[in-house]
């Protein structure tokens, strides 16, 4: 798919434009601190999302949330420094509707505002849009047919389900992700975003992402000739991955992960956290873009095809 979008002139004359959003899975202060540590040293940006309620029951997918007071500091530190606080879903496990609000309710809180960018937490039934849901027509069921994982209970679009709060989603969060792909230009492989879907109401705006879920996946993406690529073609990357899971080990951060962090920073990119990047490419296609029929099938066919391959999220 060839991005139908002109190329961007980028402020202060930057030459391309990178930020990660984080999800909050195995989050420790010792194990990401570090990372955001080293990232704010050179002035590299990004997007921390939290949990704002502590599970009540142990989850394979877990981690701190803000109800521990030397998080909620540290979170609110990193905020203070140009960095951006976003959610990933309210809690590691799943929330029925009234917990949702209180989760929300905290984030404004403790943060002064909503979430202005989101992730669907992968196992919680209150995600919005999730597993099959994500796709449309014959996409949704090739989908299911290809049973990648156990099927996902996701209900959080769902009026009828006790874990509903598409009304909440769409009145205080601004940007959802959506598609994950293993292209360093993001933009490239979704030219429209942030972009509405008429098929899926609950959202105000969905965003693309590029797979870097783990060190070694984030070590690929990062490569020295992605690099160049994205500098060359003037993109954008948004980054998927979990900081906790790897980049900091026995007291050091991962090399790898130093040296294409300190190349990347010395190569002209504007580096600033999901929602400023969204809102400046909503700026300059004059608003949040309709996806046309056309559109979707191109995302969701270029999204199964990667998922088909590799498994990404």
């Amino acid at each position: 798919m060839t991005s139908e979008r002109p190329r961007i002139a980028w402020p202060e004359g930057k030459r391309f434009a990178f930020t990660v959003f984080d999800d909050a899975d195995y989050d420790r202060l010792d194990n990401v601190r570090p990372v955001y540590d080293f990232l704010g040293e050179l002035g590299i940006h990004t997007t921390k999302s939290v949990w704002t309620l502590a599970a009540t029951q142990e989850a394979r997918l877990s981690g701190l949330s803000t109800e521990l007071p030397e998080y909620l500091a540290w979170a609110q530190s990193l905020q203070r420094t140009a960095f951006e606080i976003g959610m990933d879903g309210v809690r590691c496990r799943s929330s029925r509707r009234a917990e949702m609000q209180r989760g929300l309710d905290l984030f404004r809180e403790q943060f002064g505002h909503d979430p202005r960018s989101f992730s669907n937490h992968f196992q919680n039934a209150d995600s919005v849009y999730w597993g099959d849901a994500r796709l449309r027509g014959l996409y949704r069921s090739i989908y299911r047919l290809a049973n990648f994982r156990s099927p996902l209970r996701a209900e959080g679009h769902v009026p009828e389900s006790p874990y509903f709060w598409g009304d909440l989603c769409r009145e205080r969060v601004t940007y959802v992700r959506n598609f994950v792909y293993r292209d360093i230009n993001t933009l490239a492989a979704c030219p429209w975003m942030p972009y509405r879907d008429a098929e899926f109401p609950w959202v105000n705006a969905w965003y693309a992402s590029a797979e870097g879920a783990d060190l070694e996946s984030f070590v690929r993406l990062m490569s020295e000739a992605n690099q160049d690529q994205l500098v060359a073609e003037g993109g954008a990357c948004i980054v998927y991955t979990h900081f906790a899971k790897r980049f900091y080990v026995d007291g050091q951060l991962d090399p790898r992960f130093v040296q294409l962090m300190k190349r990347l920073a010395g190569l002209g990119g504007w580096f600033v956290p999901v929602g400023t990047l969204l809102d400046f490419l909503a700026e300059q296609q004059g608003g949040i873009h309709q996806l046309t029929s056309a559109e979707r099938n191109a995302l969701q066919r270029r999204w199964l095809i990667t998922k088909l391959r590799h498994g990404s999220s």
